[in-house]
This record gives C-alpha cells, sequence and structure tokens, in this order.
C-alpha cells in the first residue's frame, strides 16, 4: 500500500462521509502524527483558503491535483456555479484522489483530468470550455512551474486580475519561476512566509501573482 492509499484509508475511517472540512482534518492529523504527507497542509492551507475568499474565482484551474486535498480545500470555498479544473499526471495519486474527492462528497464540482500539464494548458479553452482564468493554483513539480505559466501565457489564458498562487517557494523551492513572476513585469507578485506542510520549524511559503494583463 503506498503511503497515499494509507492516507485514503485512513480518511475513510475516521472522516465524516460528505463533509469537506471532516476530510481536509483527517488527511491533516495524519501528517502531523503518522506520516509526512506533501499537500499544502493547514497552516499554509488558511493562506490559501484567504486568496481564494479574496479572489473568489468563477473559473480555476489547479495544477498537481497529488491526493486531491487542495482540491477539496479549495471547491469547499466556492459556490457551486464556479469551474474548477485540476490536473494529475500520475494515475495512481490521481486514482486516490478521485476516491478523496467522492468521499468529501464533491465529486460533481471538480473536473479532475490525468495528463501532463503541458498537454492539457493549451486544450483548455477548445476542450474544456475555458475562456479566461481568475485564479491558478500551482503545486505539481517544481522544476516545470515557470513552462507552465509561460504556457498559461502564451495560450491566453490569464487576463487582467488573474490571481495566480504557486506553493512550496522556498523548500523544495522553485528558484526560477520566483524569480521570473519577480522580475518579468507582467505580475505584481508577494510572496507570503510561512511554514512547510506538517512542520513546525522548516519555511516555506506561497508566492501570489496578479497578471497585470
Amino acid at each position: 500500500m503506498t503511503k497515499e492509499q494509507r492516507v485514503l484509508q485512513y480518511v475513510q475511517q475516521n472522516a465524516s462521509r460528505g463533509d469537506p472540512d471532516s476530510v481536509l482534518a483527517a488527511v491533516d492529523k495524519f501528517g502531523w502524527e503518522t506520516e509526512w504527507a506533501m499537500n499544502v497542509g493547514d497552516v499554509k492551507g488558511a493562506i490559501l483558503d484567504r486568496f481564494v475568499k479574496e479572489t473568489a474565482p468563477q473559473t480555476m484551474l489547479e495544477l498537481g491535483t497529488y491526493m486531491g486535498y487542495s482540491a477539496i480545500r479549495i471547491v469547499r470555498l466556492l459556490p457551486e456555479t464556479a469551474k474548477f479544473m485540476t490536473v494529475e499526471f500520475d494515475q495512481e495519486n490521481a486514482a486516490v484522489a478521485r476516491e478523496m474527492i467522492a468521499f468529501a462528497g464533491l465529486q460533481n464540482r471538480i473536473v479532475q483530468i490525468t495528463s501532463d500539464t503541458a498537454d492539457v494548458i493549451p486544450q483548455l479553452k477548445t476542450e474544456y470550455d475555458v475562456e479566461t482564468l481568475d485564479m491558478v493554483f500551482i503545486d505539481h513539480w517544481k522544476d516545470v512551474y515557470l513552462r507552465d505559466i509561460k504556457l498559461l501565457e502564451t495560450n491566453k489564458l490569464l487576463r487582467k486580475g488573474t490571481v495566480v498562487v504557486a506553493d512550496n517557494i522556498i523548500y523544495p523551492g522553485a528558484p526560477d519561476y520566483a524569480d521570473y513572476v519577480r522580475t518579468c513585469g507582467k505580475y505584481d507578485s508577494t510572496f507570503h512566509e510561512s511554514l512547510l506542510e506538517y512542520s513546525k520549524d522548516e519555511i516555506d511559503g506561497l508566492e501570489k501573482s496578479v497578471f497585470r494583463g
């Protein structure tokens, strides 16, 4: 059984079906007390919650579903009319996420795509009926953050005011991405320091970048 399957089993045994907050609490408890996992977590998650509430996106994209934790965390704050898409390359993780999201009762509100983000992003307008995105959460492989934000730009998926939030800016780090959004002149970008998920002393943080259009 993989770590991700162990987390899912723990959630199914300890959380309440159909209750997203109960699912998040169970994942966090597992991460703090049993086994570390690379979700955004409860500490950085509170910052992400604030960004989602401030932005109130009607159309949102997540790059990196992993176990579905952040998708659940975000969608519980969105109106039922909002469109939320999440992309995961790893088929095993995507399968766990599908079960986790269904257990939380959000399977009808989240569009799960199992593919490479480099293939999906150019198809969002034609295959997923996206005009532009109100918000993007980037939390997949750190070495493709920069590639993918440039793909979002070239495919004209960002509009003036689109909010792009990226996790793990310090640890494990995405220095080329951080340098780009801070210096390219296309974004108003701010770093929000926090702690690495399920850690009391490892510094990490989120980068919030607002596209200038």
